[in-house]
């Protein structure tokens, strides 16, 4: 690793190719997958989807999961099946994907912003706790980055006031909290298999519900509200006859995807050492560099490390985190920004009235953030590029 004394005589970076920010760790095993479902004639959602929710159920140790084309299809179910209504209201970071408040939109319900920690981003009981009216029924938690929420306190606050917990988990497999696995927490919990995840199917999504007989009925919502076997109509052990039990919607997942998924969930453990790995030697690299600050972790939880979120300190820098991007893009080094909050979009202003300055503390870490590439692929001299990067901006910018 360079060294970090002297950094004011840094030399100039010398990576010449392009480092990406994400590269999905598709191999030879997921391509067998989908080969072979393809050659069984059967590609949308059937035999090779059921066993790629069996087999999720069985590693969250959860009785059901329901595979859905996508995390925000999930997040949609779990609200539709715990009973979302018109004019209810709907607690929701601010610091998170609009997905996540976008869905409480679609019942034609409120979602009620709230700021986050400044030390984790994400939302605590006491952020909570200042949006709770009399009109909420729900509180959508969001683990960023992969770093579990402080669960207990929130649903001990909820339970007492007889609110739904859906848990946001796109970040967040295979985080633990406490020993228990993220997702499994709240009453429901939607995970996302987008191409960035920690495990993909390209698109798609698992929901999760603690309740039987609700993840029952959105197994029928799943799939335009018709009875619960209906793909099997088209085998020999099923029937052209299905009755419609619900309006629902078209959600599934299909067999080609659940066959790329079924391979990565095999993959996960190995997957979550390599990014431990990486960001243990960002740690060693990045260590005593006053002008940044690495990301947090809790004490008695693991986090998921979906997102390496570093968080700059402005005052060290003459340069704000957009150009400290841009120096960074000159040096080959991809990065994101992970994430604009809500309440500073247009339609969050124009609709539900929110502006600049209502949540502090995340206008601050979304000013300072800048997420580092972090992904199985990467090589030891990928992550070395990076830390060397990131130190040449720091040198050249310092106040």
């Amino acid at each position: 690793m360079p060294a970090r004394d002297g950094m004011a005589g840094h030399a100039s970076i010398g990576r010449t190719e392009w480092l990406p920010f994400h590269v999905p760790s598709i191999g030879e095993e997921e391509i067998a997958e989908v080969v072979d479902t393809l050659r069984s004639g059967w590609v949308t959602t059937g035999a090779k989807t059921q066993r790629f929710e069996q087999e999720f159920a069985a590693r969250l140790g959860v009785a059901d999961a329901l595979a859905v084309c996508s995390g925000t299809a999930a997040l949609h179910l779990a609200l539709r099946v715990c009973g979302i209504q018109p004019g209810d209201e709907v607690v929701v970071p601010t610091y998170t994907f609009t997905a996540t408040a976008e869905v409480v939109t679609y019942f034609g319900a409120k979602p009620v912003l709230c700021d986050v920690s400044a030390q984790t981003a994400n939302i605590t009981v006491d952020t909570l706790e200042r949006r709770v009216t009399p009109r909420t029924r729900a509180v959508m938690v969001v683990h960023i980055a992969g770093l579990p929420c402080d669960m207990d306190p929130i649903m001990e606050f909820t339970r007492v006031r007889g609110l739904t917990v859906v848990e946001d988990v796109a970040h967040a497999l295979p985080a633990e909290y406490r020993g228990r696995q993220v997702g499994t927490i709240g009453d429901a919990a939607a995970f996302s298999f987008y191409a960035t995840k920690n495990i993909t199917t390209g698109e798609g999504g698992m929901l999760i519900l603690r309740d039987g007989r609700l993840a029952n009925e959105a197994r029928v919502l799943a799939l335009h509200g018709i009875s619960r076997d209906a793909w099997k109509r088209y085998t020999a052990a099923g029937s052209w006859f299905y009755e419609v039990l619900h309006s629902g919607y078209k959600y599934n997942l299909s067999d080609i995807a659940s066959s790329v998924g079924l391979q990565q969930l095999r993959k996960l453990d190995a997957f979550h050492a390599r990014r431990r790995q990486i960001v243990d030697r960002y740690a060693e690299g990045l260590r005593g560099l006053d002008a940044v600050m690495v990301p947090a972790e809790m004490a008695g939880s693991s986090h998921a490390w979906h997102l390496y979120l570093l968080r700059l300190r402005l005052g060290v820098l003459n340069i704000g985190r957009d150009v400290f991007i841009d120096e960074l893009r000159a040096r080959n080094i991809g990065t994101s920004v992970h994430f604009i909050p809500l309440h500073l979009h247009p339609y969050y202003q124009s609709v539900w009235g929110y502006r600049p300055g209502d949540f502090p503390e995340a206008e601050r870490a979304y000013a300072s953030a800048v997420s580092l590439p972090l992904y199985p692929a990467m090589l030891d001299g990928d992550v070395d590029d990076v830390v060397e990067a990131v130190c040449d901006v720091v040198a050249k910018n310092r106040r």
